[in-house]
């Protein structure tokens, strides 16, 4: 029997606090594949959204059940607010499960943003902070950990901004667009380590925010969405799971550098 494609190799993905969430889904995935997995997660966070949070103990165990043989889970919880915690999430990783061959930084700060005449800087730093700045310490502490051996990834997440605009949310867009606005430098960085950068645009996924209980938005805004989908339905957290899924097996190792957008053809007006 061939063994799972990513058998013996560790990841590490952040944001993974919610059996809805694309942090589960890419997790599930990689453990499908035979990863062992450190995931982060801050509960907090989700606990002031209007979907609210889950049962972390739950969404560990759902994960742990799709363990390859051999393969080990270990999880913390880490605050990206904190400009010590990546480092700290990294170094806790490696304790515990050995050498980093992947990481998936999947987090992100949600709520609390605005538009352009809402802003203070608070809110900006915020963002800066979680979105960015801890997406930048971590890699740079993923990389000093990495030994060059093959199967380096690093996978970061950035939005919509790119295609079309989000006036309601400029700290939030701000900080992602600095995301793909660096991917090819600290690409090129990296690729000289042995490690593979490239970011995602997940496109509008519905990780429960777009429930209508949940949402924010008139039924008809999200009626809207759903119809600016070719398919006819909202993007599921499976949907980018799927390609990072691939970006970080030895199949997507000539894929480097670059900000691929999976929205499944979704319509902007």
């Amino acid at each position: 029997m061939t063994s799972p494609p990513l058998a013996g190799r560790t990841a590490v993905v952040t944001g993974v606090s919610r059996r809805a969430g694309i942090g589960y889904a890419v997790a599930g995935r990689l453990a499908d594949m035979g990863a062992s997995l450190y995931l982060q997660h801050y509960a907090p966070h989700d606990a002031e959204q209007p979907w609210g949070g889950d049962d972390v103990d739950a969404v560990m165990d759902g994960l742990r059940d799709r363990l390859q043989p051999e393969a080990r889970l270990a999880h913390g919880e880490h605050d990206f607010a904190d400009p010590h915690a990546p480092a700290a999430m990294l170094d806790a990783a490696a304790s515990t499960l050995g050498h980093l061959d992947i990481l998936v930084c999947n987090h992100a700060r949600s709520g609390g943003d605005g538009p352009l005449q809402s802003l203070d800087a608070e809110m900006l730093d915020t963002h800066w902070a979680v979105n960015a700045r801890s997406v930048l310490l971590a890699t740079a502490r993923f990389a000093d950990q990495h030994d060059g051996r093959p199967g380096g990834r690093v996978i970061w997440f950035t939005s919509g901004q790119l295609l079309g605009p989000m006036p309601g949310e400029i700290a939030y867009a701000a900080s992602k667009a600095a995301l793909a606005g660096v991917t090819a430098s600290v690409a090129a960085d990296l690729a000289d380590r042995g490690i593979l950068l490239n970011t995602v645009n997940p496109g509008p996924v519905n990780t429960g925010y777009l429930d209508a209980q949940n949402a924010d938005r008139p039924l008809e805004v999200l009626e809207d969405v759903r119809a600016a989908f070719p398919a006819g339905r909202m993007g599921a957290p499976d949907d980018p799971a799927r390609l990072i899924a691939w970006l970080v097996s030895d199949e997507g190792r000539w894929v480097v550098g670059q900000t691929i957008s999976s929205e499944g053809g979704f319509r902007r007006g």
